[in-house]
């Protein structure tokens, strides 16, 4: 089967239902993730409060004067903190070298709001993944705010690789002890309303696939925004639907069940030309990643018996910490 669109899944049946309704999810996200790699869910249990504080002090900090968010600039190509500017990355790159348009977003970046075990955050191997957070002085209730929807994401995130485990036939705390240290980020991105034509090939967003585990996307419908490519090499609108969050996986969560699931190539477009009035949009995206020293290897679930994974294993943290730094643009 080919979805020539993204489903919409309920998940509450999961949290709260019978083994069968667990049961139940666990096959229709199964089945999103081998046909698409998207999915939207609704019955998550995040209040619809939470998202309109988010969306609403993210807006105030991107209408600062760009000097004052600037005081906050990420302070280095491999520490995924801080505001990063229009231009300041082209995340299609992480797909193909050639790509030289700087993307059409300005965006503003946070990691673990608690840290784990000293040693464990502060040793070599960690490098970078637990720098300190960047935060601006205005508006003033933005890290309180920040905290408390990072921590929701990380439950949020911890519920669906549950559901993942179930989908996977493998018992429910199966990625438990691979993402209790988690490296996961929250970036907002705010798409401005063109002002000039892009270059050729410029996009809001360029085609690219995520690189962790899955990622939680709250966004708004406005011209310009996220596109799906499906099996057929179509691209698609993902819909947007109140009081629903976008889930897609990413590049680990391929690796670790041999392209059972797919992690797709997704983008985000320009406005069209009659559309550019009120086309200005926000993404409030959790990039959920396992802890940097979680061997990602073949899930047993998702080999054939007498056939070789298709990746070599590798770190979460080598994996991640690579493909940041070649999409960002250095001035």
């Amino acid at each position: 089967m080919t979805l020539l669109s993204v489903p919409l899944i309920d998940i509450a049946p999961f949290r709260n239902g019978s083994p069968a309704d667990r049961a139940a999810v666990a096959a229709a996200v199964d089945a999103a993730c081998r046909d698409i790699g998207f999915l939207v869910i609704s019955g998550h249990g995040v209040p619809e409060r939470r998202l309109a504080q988010i969306g609403d002090v993210t807006r105030r900090f991107f209408d600062l004067p760009i000097e004052e968010k600037l005081r906050v600039r990420r302070p280095a190509p491999d520490v995924s903190r801080g505001y990063v500017g229009i231009e300041g990355e082209s995340v299609g790159r992480s797909r193909d070298a050639a790509v030289t348009t700087g993307d059409l977003n300005e965006s503003f970046m946070i990691g673990p709001v608690d840290l784990p075990d000293p040693d464990y955050a502060g040793s070599a191997a960690a490098g970078t993944h637990f720098a300190p957070n960047l935060w601006p002085e205005e508006p003033a209730e933005l890290r309180r705010i920040y905290c408390t929807y990072y921590r929701a994401m990380g439950d949020l995130a911890a519920l669906l690789m549950e559901i993942f485990a179930v989908a996977l036939e493998l018992p429910d705390d199966y990625f438990a002890d691979k993402i209790d240290k988690p490296i996961s980020r929250l970036r907002v991105r705010n798409y401005p309303e063109p002002k000039v034509a892009p270059l050729p090939g410029q996009l809001r967003v360029g085609a690219h696939s995520d690189y962790g585990s899955l990622t939680i996307l709250a966004t708004e419908d406005r011209p310009g925004g996220l596109q799906v490519c499906n099996a057929d090499g179509d691209w698609v609108d993902v819909p947007i639907v109140p009081d629903a969050f976008v889930i897609n996986i990413g590049d680990l969560l391929a690796r670790w069940t041999n392209d059972r699931w797919v992690s797709t190539l997704h983008r985000v477009v320009n406005p069209d030309a009659g559309d550019v009035a009120g086309s200005r949009r926000q993404s409030v995206i959790f990039f959920h990643n396992p802890n940097y020293d979680a061997e990602i290897r073949c899930i047993p679930t998702c080999v054939d018996p007498g056939t070789e994974p298709r990746y070599e294993p590798i770190t979460s943290g080598a994996h991640l910490r690579r493909l940041f730094v070649a999409t960002q643009n250095v001035a």
